[in-house]
């Protein structure tokens, strides 16, 4: 009987952290689960503001949600079973935010932002990276995702072995 109890306890908790939780963290840790675990576009799509600004390290500044999904395929693409290690996660009004070490083997092509095409490295890639997510309405508008593009090339063998 302790462990029905314990059980129901935990479901109870659950449920209370899901009342407490805010729109922003829904929404932020629904668009972590569909960059990693399912690599879902749609529901990507369905979390951005049509008229949402994104900015990424590779990237820059991307306007609109078609910009926007279409950089998280070529991420998903490359890294199709990527997974996310959170380290620290925070909301603050209608702002999520989560620092985390994104990992994953680079087995579908990479696009580069040139246009450029490379054919899949096979390497693991470990970074460590922040991203930030205003909310309204239910849908992000506002994004910003912080990581070591050097160290994410470096880690895939695409650069110099040689200093510039």
């Amino acid at each position: 009987m302790g462990s029905a109890v314990g059980e129901w306890g935990r479901v109870i908790l659950l449920f209370l952290w899901r009342l407490v939780m805010g729109e922003a963290r829904q929404v932020m840790d629904r668009l972590t689960d569909a960059v990693t675990t399912h690599a879902d576009l749609n529901v990507i799509s369905e979390l951005y503001a049509e008229d949402a600004v994104a900015f990424t390290p590779d990237e820059g500044e991307l306007h609109g949600r078609d910009n926007i999904v279409e950089y998280w395929r070529t991420m998903t693409e490359a890294l199709p079973e990527a997974t996310f290690q959170p380290l620290h996660s925070y909301e603050v009004g209608d702002t999520a935010i989560d620092e985390g070490i994104f990992s994953g083997r680079n087995t579908g092509p990479l696009q580069l932002p040139n246009g450029e095409t490379l054919p899949p490295t096979q390497k693991e890639i470990r970074i460590r990276g922040v991203d930030i997510a205003t909310v309204k309405d239910g849908r992000i508008v506002d994004y910003r995702l912080y990581f070591d593009e050097m160290d994410f090339l470096g880690q895939l063998g695409l650069l110099p072995d040689e200093p510039f």
